[in-house]
């Protein structure tokens, strides 16, 4: 007795594509795949009727419900501020030197200082306030404009070198390479190694040290300890804001440096000046 033959159904048309010898079946997709595909479709047009969509030439689409995530987070930073301004108000009246020591203000100035710092101020000096090679470690006690908690203070508001603040602190070391000889920089320079500690020449150096008296005792002083009120560095030191090894020396007076730091005031409001700085002089290097 024969089996009766299976029946076998026909191949799915190809898409016409073929790659060596391979052709690509044009199935058609699942439908509950579709059903999916067409579910979105229309929630996506239900949303961009419903809530802000689509941009137009000098805004967007509302939507019927009107909605806006702008409009909620504006709500929810004024609660904050609502909730803070009587605190905010106390930290912008309260002398400086009591901040700290407040109960109430030290723990809040901390930790509006912390995310004040965070969001202006860890760009330059770091995460962790150690600075980089032209932006000042904040965590030692070497400070070229002071490091009481005023000093900080006022290098905050004002700032340091800028066009946009009368007040900025101010110092300009001329470029010697359009003064002296190269044979006189080398020779400074040295004088510098010298003074801080470090190997050089001692011919040069002492050829350096009259060039030092004459050109730059005035600022850094006769044994080069600096002045921190003119923002002069002291040279005898390890620290050292844009390299002390020779080539950088070397770089530095002949090229001079001009580090400029923002002012603040205006850019943050006066309980946040008064918080990072509060913070900053907590860090280590306070005075």
């Amino acid at each position: 007795m024969s089996k009766k033959p299976q029946d076998r159904k026909a191949p799915p048309p190809t898409t016409g594509h073929q790659w060596d010898g391979i052709e690509e079946f044009d199935n058609p997709m699942p439908r509950w795949w579709l059903w999916i595909f067409y579910a979105t479709i229309i929630w996506g047009i239900g949303y961009t009727i419903l809530y802000p969509a689509w941009p137009l030439v000098n805004g967007v689409t509302h939507g019927l419900w009107g909605g806006s995530t702008r409009a909620e987070v504006a709500a929810e930073i004024k609660a904050f501020d609502d909730a803070n301004a009587a605190i905010e108000a106390k930290l912008a009246a309260a002398p400086l030197d009591g901040i700290a020591a407040d109960p109430e203000l030290g723990p809040f100035a901390q930790n509006a200082g912390k995310a004040v710092f965070a969001t202006w101020c860890a760009q330059c000096h770091g995460a962790g306030a150690g600075g980089a090679k032209g932006f000042p470690n904040l965590l030692d006690n070497d400070w070229l404009w002071g490091g009481t908690i005023d000093d900080i203070h006022t290098t905050i508001s004002h700032g340091i070198r800028n066009t946009t603040d009368p007040d900025a602190r101010f110092s300009q070391m001329p470029a010697f390479g359009d003064i002296l000889e190269k044979g006189d920089i080398d020779a400074v320079v040295n004088h510098v190694l010298a003074i801080s500690g470090q190997e050089h020449d001692a011919a040069l150096a002492a050829a350096g040290a009259t060039v030092f008296a004459d050109n730059c005792a005035a600022c850094h002083g006769d044994q080069g300890i600096g002045d921190r009120a003119q923002g002069a560095p002291n040279l005898t030191d390890a620290i050292w804001l844009y390299g002390g090894d020779q080539a950088s020396l070397t770089e530095t007076v002949t090229k001079a440096r001009f580090g400029v730091m923002p002012a603040w005031t205006g850019r943050l409001s006066d309980s946040d000046v008064r918080a990072v700085a509060t913070y900053v002089h907590s860090l280590g290097g306070g005075e």
